[in-house]
């Protein structure tokens, strides 16, 4: 059975610091494209953070170098380290797998982690 597990998130303060992990379970997840999403109240979901079977990484331009996508293969799990939070970066965290390894359509995915920034 496929499955994608987060934790990590939590409520922290602004300026602060989180470490968000994905547990992945079912598939490998060293050869297929990873991505972190997000998912604010009001707001449409944004891809944050993708990393694909070549380790080829892009970012969204809201998060530049603030967010640090990551994975241990043998450990199966993904990571997102996000510095310097911001209330805006408040919202519900969801790692996604796309089996086919071409970060186009993220058929796996978690249930979340909440990350909320206070001010």
């Amino acid at each position: 059975e496929v499955q994608l597990v987060e934790s990590g998130g939590g409520l922290v303060q602004e300026g602060g610091s989180l470490r968000l992990s994905c547990a992945a379970s079912g598939f490998t997840l060293g050869t297929s494209c990873m991505g972190w999403f997000r998912l604010a109240p009001g707001k449409g979901r944004e891809r944050v953070a993708t990393i694909d079977a070549l380790s080829s990484i892009t970012y969204a331009a809201s998060v530049t170098s603030r967010f640090t996508i990551s994975r241990t293969n043998d450990a199966n799990t993904l990571y997102l380290m996000i510095n310097s939070l911001t209330p805006e970066d408040t919202a519900m965290y969801y790692c996604a797998a796309d089996w086919t390894g071409r970060c186009l359509s993220f058929n796996s995915w978690g249930q979340g982690t909440q990350v909320t920034v206070s001010s």
